[in-house]
């Protein structure tokens, strides 16, 4: 992973705002730099089909992935099929996610969807946004993570990591999830959506950092307006980069 920018500066827009034009560029430039960085970006979920990994993410929200990596093994031995997690004793599913916090409800949306799967979908998950998202516990982020992974749907991932760098890269000012992912398709090429958020997560989990991102190293640096945030000093900097793995 290539992160040192020794000498890197603050960047500075020479004429006022930023055109439409610029913007998309700079965003495009970001990207391409972003890729070159996490070249083995992708999904840290563990899954071995589009079931598997509608459930984890459900089971990811207020958790990390190598939680739900723990405890999806047991679970999906148990309940291989929709139809088998839809007949799941109650108390008997809550106890095998009750590690990734919230179980209760987790649960009660892992029935639901289980059950709308089996009677609606013919056990299969379904190909759609618009039919995703009637399924329990399922909203928009899940949805767009199932299509553009399971099923090479090209989707951006509003995730807190996605909305944060998005915001701190100057490519968006909206807070709604749903604008955020919106505003930021228009920036970047539509077959790059997927990868592009996960090269996004990537990097908000390995250097872009809420509270200190690590500026001084980060790749992005001269084309960031929000550099200077965290440390710039490339020896700080570095001292704050996590490595991973996150799976």
């Amino acid at each position: 992973m290539a992160t040192s920018v020794a000498g890197a500066k603050p960047r500075r827009r020479a004429h006022g705002p930023e055109s439409r034009l610029a913007l998309v560029r700079r965003a495009r430039r970001m990207n391409r730099i972003l890729a070159e960085t996490y070249p083995d970006a992708h999904c840290e979920l563990n899954f071995a089909d589009p079931f598997q990994l509608l459930v984890a993410t459900v089971l990811s929200a207020q958790t990390t992935d190598v939680r739900v990596n723990m405890v999806t093994p047991a679970l999906f031995a148990r309940y291989p099929t929709p139809e088998d997690m839809a007949a799941a004793d109650p108390e008997e599913l809550e106890k095998l996610i009750q590690s990734t916090g919230f179980f209760r409800s987790k649960a009660r949306n892992l029935l639901g969807l289980a059950a709308g799967l089996r009677d609606r979908f013919g056990g299969e998950v379904p190909r759609t946004l618009e039919e995703l998202v009637t399924l329990p516990g399922v909203g928009r982020k899940t949805a767009n993570v199932v299509l553009g992974n399971a099923f090479d749907v090209p989707g951006i991932t509003v995730d807190t990591h996605f909305g944060r760098l998005a915001h701190r890269f100057g490519w968006t000012t909206e807070t709604d999830p749903v604008k955020v992912e919106h505003e930021v398709a228009e920036l970047i090429p539509r077959r790059e959506w997927t990868i592009l958020s996960h090269r996004m997560i990537w990097h908000g989990r390995r250097i872009c950092h809420a509270r200190r991102p690590a500026c001084g190293v980060c790749p992005l640096a001269r084309l960031c307006p929000s550099f200077g945030e965290g440390p710039t000093d490339e020896e700080t900097a570095r001292r704050l980069v996590r490595t991973g793995p996150f799976s």
